[in-house]
């Protein structure tokens, strides 16, 4: 029974197995990315509306801290996501073919969907929606921060190290953005 069950294996049923779980792990990556930019804007309005009341303008250096920790694990699911479907793409696509000599692209989706005249239109608005949620929003609140009356010289020195780590982030996801 055994040595029936393994011959049923075959290179091709692996591979299909092998796409149907990272397939998953995209569209579960893809979730938890789209999450965080909704959690990410929660928090913040959280902290702005905190700070407002309270007047205690130093809690705007919390946001920073947030966007920053969340930007970088926004960016490390959006980077295997977009890994997933360039080896879907350039691997496991062409292998399959040529295991079943199909004319044509295996899984065209992962290729038509990428050609798509409004894409490129779509992906700069989206990196300018990363860049204002993850950099831009910070950088204003540490400038707010400087700008108010409760400055203090280490947190001038701490709010000088997350305007750095923004830069970072912010040029890590221009790196890393399909143009």
């Amino acid at each position: 029974m055994a040595v029936a069950a393994i011959e049923d294996i075959t290179e091709s049923k692996l591979l299909l197995a092998e796409y149907d779980r990272i397939k998953e792990e995209q569209k579960t990556r893809i979730g938890f990315r789209d999450n965080l930019l909704y959690f990410t804007l929660a928090a913040s309005t959280a902290v702005l509306a905190i700070t407002v009341q309270s007047g205690h303008t130093p809690l705007l250096l919390a946001i920073p801290a947030i966007c920053l920790v969340l930007g970088w694990t926004y960016l490390v699911n959006d980077e295997k996501i977009s890994a997933i479907g360039c080896y879907i793409r350039d691997r496991l696509g062409p292998r399959l073919a040529e295991l079943s000599a199909a004319q044509g692209a295996v899984f065209g989706w992962e290729i038509y969907h990428r050609d798509d005249a409004s894409r490129g239109t779509r992906k700069r608005i989206q990196i300018s929606v990363d860049l204002f949620t993850y950099v831009a929003l910070p950088v204003i609140c540490v400038t707010a921060f400087l700008c108010s009356p409760s400055v203090q010289p280490l947190l001038v020195i701490v709010s000088f190290g997350q305007t750095f780590a923004q830069v970072v982030l912010g040029w890590q996801f221009l790196r890393h953005a399909e143009w």
